[in-house]
């Protein structure tokens, strides 16, 4: 292997981090699909990507989602808007997530009863009031993460 080669090679490898870090939502076990109707803990991954914290996430629910109680995170204060029905729609979690680090945040939902993709739109606020958008307003660079219901 050439000098050049194990150059580009190394640097392909640092980069694919980079591309894949973005808020994603996932089952505790780390899937990105589940049943129709299941009760399912589910597990939101922040990273902070700039070299200033994290702070705030905010996370729309998707239709059909019931979400049923969440999991305590210390350093984190949470609110949710809830519809007409008292069904949770948005939930905001307020603390700090420092440069190089992560946080994960734990909730309980039962699915929707029809098999499709959940869109789980996140955004991300920085401590300079920046807003990252993680919904698919640009599907390359800041894409909503999808959980299959099969």
């Amino acid at each position: 292997m050439t000098h050049l080669t194990r150059t580009l090679a190394l640097a392909a490898a640092l980069l694919v981090p980079v591309a894949a870090a973005h808020a994603t939502v996932r089952t505790e076990t780390g899937l990105a699909e589940s049943r129709v109707a299941a009760s399912e803990t589910y597990r939101l991954n922040v990273p902070t990507e700039k070299n200033i914290a994290t702070t705030q996430i905010r996370l729309v629910v998707p239709a059909g989602v019931t979400i049923s109680r969440f999991q305590v995170t210390p350093g984190f204060t949470r609110t949710v808007k809830t519809n007409a029905d008292g069904l949770i729609t948005e939930v905001t979690w307020r603390g700090r997530i420092a440069p190089q680090e992560y946080a994960r945040f734990f909730f309980q939902a039962r699915n929707p009863e029809q098999a499709g993709t959940l869109s789980w739109k996140v955004y991300q606020t920085y401590a300079d009031g920046s807003v990252v958008a993680w919904d698919d307003s640009d599907s390359e660079q800041a894409p909503a993460s999808k959980t299959t219901l099969k």
